[in-house]
């Protein structure tokens, strides 16, 4: 059996592409070049996931698998409510960790992950609950992405970060006139006693 050229294959989805945005801006089909390019980065989240799970040497392919199943996602619906962001981020989140799911030896995997989904939860949260203060969230987010760290990767300089950006989470967002005086004394005093104990403690 003749197998079919891909160029031949390429050329009729750009064709496609092509009518379908002249029908889009002639408002005959409104929205379906949108949806000819969710489709195709689905297709393309479908191709790179299954080499992500078929062989565990292509750990990689998760990254670019869940980045584009979150536009993809993010262009058929979550934009029209407002969670595009989270959408898009959080799925270029969940590749990451699904590299550190597949061996915990690529423990480096949980900072960007935790990093980009707390930015996309921050997102969601602004954009389509019109909450204006996020910095809380973001910082606290950030604190638990490196106590994951230091749990998981049993790094043990992870815990000074996240006790830094928790406790920030945590006055962030708080009114009270001087607490940003507060807080810098608080992170100074936890910050000088986790480096003492650390420093103190035997090393194994």
């Amino acid at each position: 059996m003749r197998r079919v050229d891909y160029r031949i294959l390429a050329g009729a989805v750009l064709i496609l592409g092509g009518i379908l945005m002249l029908l889009d801006q002639m408002n005959i089909l409104r929205g379906a070049f949108g949806l000819f390019w969710a489709c195709l980065l689905a297709v393309g989240a479908v191709v790179c996931l299954s080499w992500f799970f078929s062989l565990r040497s292509r750990w990689w392919a998760a990254i670019p698998g869940f980045t584009l199943a979150g536009m993809s996602a993010s262009s058929l619906l979550f934009n029209h409510i407002g969670w595009g962001g989270l959408a898009f981020l959080g799925g270029m989140g969940v590749g990451f960790w699904a590299v550190i799911l597949s061996d915990r030896r690529r423990w480096w995997a949980i900072i960007p992950g935790g990093i980009l989904v707390t930015l996309g939860v921050s997102a969601a949260l602004t954009n389509a609950m019109n909450v204006v203060n996020t910095g809380g969230v973001f910082f606290a987010g950030l604190g638990l992405t490196f106590l994951l760290v230091g749990l998981v990767a049993r790094k043990s300089w992870a815990y000074i970060p996240a006790a830094v950006l928790l406790l920030m989470g945590i006055l962030v967002p708080t009114p009270l006139p001087g607490v940003w005086q507060s807080a810098w004394i608080g992170l100074l005093l936890i910050s000088g006693a986790v480096l003492i104990i650390v420093s103190i403690l035997p090393r194994k």
